[in-house]
């Protein structure tokens, strides 16, 4: 195995990242320094520039910038308090009612947004008062929130997916949303039984119990943002349109739906696609720059050496399976998770699939585990969002996220090992 060219990559990353370079540039970096070490200064340029270029070319790709302005209009369009509100009357009088309303309130926003930033920023600033005024520490509010925005991005409809199905050679997108219910809710699940639980110990305040009268009025408000759930994903899943086409109807929709709610006016709406393009901008050069360092992985013949190596470990899909999980888990620390996904999606599935592994059932496996990252210093997105909407620091939030992060890790484990709880709904749809 040829070692220079895994030292020069990894080296140049981890370098680049300590003095702070931006992870996009980094992996742009790294990728032409990995190709100086086999080709000269100007094919190596010119290479990485046309594969950060080509990278982007995709059909597919469209729809994640829709699918970002869906998710931008919807948390300005007031879904967010009618989410929330529905919640409550479901589990607000169960002990840490605050704290499960918000993990379900955020299960809800990803299902219908897909996006663990606008999940941890509308949650976190709504309920987030309201949890410190009933005697919730601000700290584990934090930790709640942090962790259960990242269920958005397992619960379809969910970038991360797309972008899987584009690094995976073609992985079905409806399977892939399909698959991600279970796990995602499962995941949501073990967060709220470690919340209320937290919370029972600390002695928090219980809300009272809604009536029936109060669950179907709450629930008759939020209807037609739920319905966007039936409108998007059976849309995909009869056929009836694309994944693209689908996050096209999910803009026009949650258009009309915040002018419904009068939440959207006219002057809001160049502030709204302004911020839109701004996040789609950075996900985009993101993912052009993570495109080009997979490709030269593959010219130094990287993931099959890797694969070779991890095989030479051990044939046994238990161990394999455990030893992929944990150098995620790793990669999650230190690595966004859409660069994440298009570097080691090439790397890994070789590996699984040899192991007769599905790879939609991967693809659920990866982005789950890369979720426990977004909630992870240095470079945990989420957490940076979580804390800073609550106003406190990483330090005092990390000793309620431990038990948070064992709810997360267990309930990868049990998706991990268990396939059929990925795998059964796409296959009542023959996907």
């Amino acid at each position: 195995m040829e070692y220079l060219p895994i030292i020069v990559l990894v080296l140049s990353f981890v370098v680049l990242l300590a003095i702070g370079t931006p992870v996009a540039w980094s992996i742009a970096i790294s990728s032409v320094l990995t190709m100086l070490v086999s080709i000269p200064v100007l094919p190596a340029f010119t290479t990485v520039s046309q594969r950060i270029g080509t990278g982007l070319d995709s059909f597919a790709l469209l729809a994640i910038p829709l699918f970002i302005l869906s998710g931008e209009l919807m948390n300005k369009g007031g879904i967010a308090h009618r989410l929330i509100a529905f919640a409550k009357t479901l589990v607000g009088s169960l002990p840490g009612g605050l704290a499960l309303i918000n993990i379900v309130s955020a299960m809800l926003m990803g299902a219908i947004a897909g996006s663990a930033m606008a999940a941890a920023s509308a949650m976190g600033s709504i309920l987030g008062p309201e949890m410190e005024k009933e005697g919730y520490s601000r700290e584990f509010g934090a930790a709640v929130n942090i962790t259960a925005a990242t269920t958005g991005l397992i619960i379809p409809p969910s970038n991360v997916l797309i972008v899987y199905s584009l690094a995976s050679g073609g992985a079905s997108i409806a399977a892939l949303f399909l698959a991600g219910y279970i796990p995602g809710i499962l995941t949501g699940l073990f967060l709220m039984i470690i919340a209320s639980f937290w919370a029972k110990k600390k002695g928090y305040k219980v809300g009272k119990r809604s009536t029936l009268k109060e669950v179907f009025k709450t629930f008759v408000d939020a209807l037609p943002s739920l319905f966007m759930l039936v409108v998007v994903i059976g849309g995909i899943v009869a056929g009836i349109f694309t994944a693209t086409e689908a996050s096209a109807i999910a803009v026009l929709y949650s258009m009309l739906l915040g002018f419904f709610y009068k939440e959207i006016s006219l002057p809001r709406l160049p502030k709204i696609l302004l911020d839109s393009a701004s996040t789609t901008a950075i996900v985009m050069l993101l993912i052009g720059a993570s495109m080009s360092m997979s490709w030269a992985l593959s010219y130094e013949n990287i993931p099959q050496e890797i694969s070779s190596g991890l095989l030479g470990i051990s044939d046994n899909k238990i161990v394999i399976l455990l030893i992929i999980n944990l150098l995620l888990l790793f990669v999650g620390i230190f690595m966004d998770m859409t660069p994440a996904v298009l570097i080691f999606t090439p790397i890994f599935l070789p590996v699984v699939t040899k192991l007769g592994l599905d790879p939609v059932h991967f693809g659920i496996i990866m982005v789950l585990n890369l979720c426990i990252g977004l909630c992870t210093p240095p470079v945990g997105s989420v957490l940076f969002v979580g804390v800073g909407i609550a106003n406190t620091t990483i330090e005092k939030v990390i000793k309620p996220l431990l038990p948070l992060f064992i709810a997360m890790v267990i309930a990868l484990l049990l998706v991990t090992y268990i396939p059929q709880l990925s795998l059964w709904l796409p296959s009542l749809f023959d996907l």
